[in-house]
């Protein structure tokens, strides 16, 4: 308790030291915004109408607080799903640090102040991202820099597009929904990545050893790499289209593969898919669970007007061929956004994992559903509201705590993002 009360302290104060700099706060090159301005925003773009001033330091900081009214149940086959309370759910806050550190160079790092899985700070991670080389000899291969990005460090990597929509921690401002996706491909590794963009085209390729907690574990060498393809163009006024596919694979010399495993900060839904004898902050996402694997997922997004799809579609294949086993991921949102600078929308997202963990095992699906709305106060406050409901089916999986396991309920979460 004395912890989570100095954590709970420790968020408050940073908002509020944060909040009175809100007004001083520094443009940044290459950046994009921790508000609604941010929102629809993938990779940075690589125009820049900033200019270098020096040394410059950006405070800004996340807040979210969930009010959670869900119910769950199984086929009691051994152990029967805890019985949920309606009630408000630990807040989570984030500490976040951007620093113009040269021209075209600038650096970020966000502290998880508070999340489910810790009630203590910690350092999330971080990264240089390099938009000019400047710093070597000015103009030094400026012709390629005018479309190249590279980053560097210890943060989540650019594969797939989910990720910039997902709720990392307290940063849920550009969630429309409350909870993230089932399979939710985010890690947090170290990294090294160059993006392109040139006439709407974008690629993107990676490195990293696939570790989320790093030491020099005897016969842990592996790496893994990643490589994004993909168009973007605003078409016109009302109309974008945005369309990539990513690859990521795994060595067999790793012991253990984060893709989908990588969120320290645990899942949305609280103790959802938990038991007297069983309790998991990171439930309830789902895992492969592979050591090393092989993944694709395309994504694509149109946005109309007010009208938003978002998509995904995306199939993980077990790295050892011998065993086998793939699931499919499979996801979907249609929003509509109105109102005043589309500052209100409403809409539902369909999201589904179905497969097996090797070629012998039984199949597996999961299934959800959530529909709700929300509501940009400012362009630093969102509140939402959503009904979800999550069904699984086929063989067990943690043994027999999933056979026929649904929850439901509403969901209601205020969000602060500067």
């Amino acid at each position: 308790m004395r912890n989570l009360m100095t954590s709970i302290s420790l968020a408050v104060i940073a908002m509020m030291f944060t909040a009175g700099l809100m007004a001083q706060q520094p443009s940044l090159q290459y950046f994009r915004a921790n508000d609604r301005s941010g929102l629809n925003v993938f990779e940075t773009s690589k125009d820049n109408d900033v200019p270098f001033n020096g040394l410059q330091v950006r405070i800004g900081g996340d807040f979210a607080f969930q009010f959670q009214g869900l119910s769950q149940s199984n086929d009691g086959v051994g152990d029967s799903l805890l019985e949920l309370s309606n009630n408000f759910n630990l807040p989570t806050a984030n500490l976040n640090f951007d620093v113009q550190l040269a021209d075209g160079m600038r650096m970020h790092l966000r502290t998880y102040l508070s999340s489910r899985h810790h009630s203590e700070a910690w350092v999330k991670g971080g990264y240089v991202q390099i938009d000019k080389l400047d710093f070597i000899s000015e103009g030094f291969l400026s012709g390629l820099m005018e479309i190249a990005t590279l980053r560097f460090g210890m943060d989540e990597i650019n594969y797939g597009d989910t990720h910039f929509r997902r709720s990392d921690n307290a940063r849920a401002i550009f969630n429309p929904f409350v909870g993230n996706y089932i399979m939710d491909a985010f890690t947090t590794e170290p990294f090294g990545e160059i993006t392109i963009q040139k006439n709407n085209i974008l690629g993107v390729v990676g490195v990293t050893n696939g570790r989320l907690n790093q030491s020099p574990t005897p016969g842990d060498d592996g790496i893994a790499y990643y490589v994004k393809l993909g168009y973007d163009k605003q078409i016109n006024d009302d109309l974008r289209l945005r369309l990539t596919a990513s690859y990521y694979g795994s060595s067999e010399k790793g012991t253990r593969d984060y893709l989908y495993n990588g969120d320290r900060a645990g899942a949305r839904y609280y103790e959802v898919m938990n038991t007297l004898n069983f309790s998991n902050d990171f439930q309830p996402r789902f895992n492969t669970g592979y050591a090393y694997q092989n993944a694709f997922m395309v994504n694509p997004f149109i946005k109309y007007q007010g009208i938003e799809f978002f998509g995904v579609i995306e199939m993980a294949s077990n790295g050892n061929t011998e065993v086998g086993g793939a699931f499919t991921h499979i996801g979907a949102e249609a929003l509509y956004r109105f109102g005043a600078d589309e500052r209100l929308y409403i809409g539902g997202r369909y999201n589904s994992v179905s497969g097996n963990a090797t070629e012998n095992a039984g199949d597996q699906t999961i299934s959800r559903i959530n529909v709700g709305g929300g509501f940009y106060m400012s362009d630093n406050i969102l509140a939402k509201i959503e009904y979800v409901n999550s069904t699984y089916d086929g063989d067990g999986y943690r043994g027999t705590l999933f056979q026929g396991a649904e929850f439901s309920g509403i969901m209601i979460e205020a969000v602060v993002g500067f």
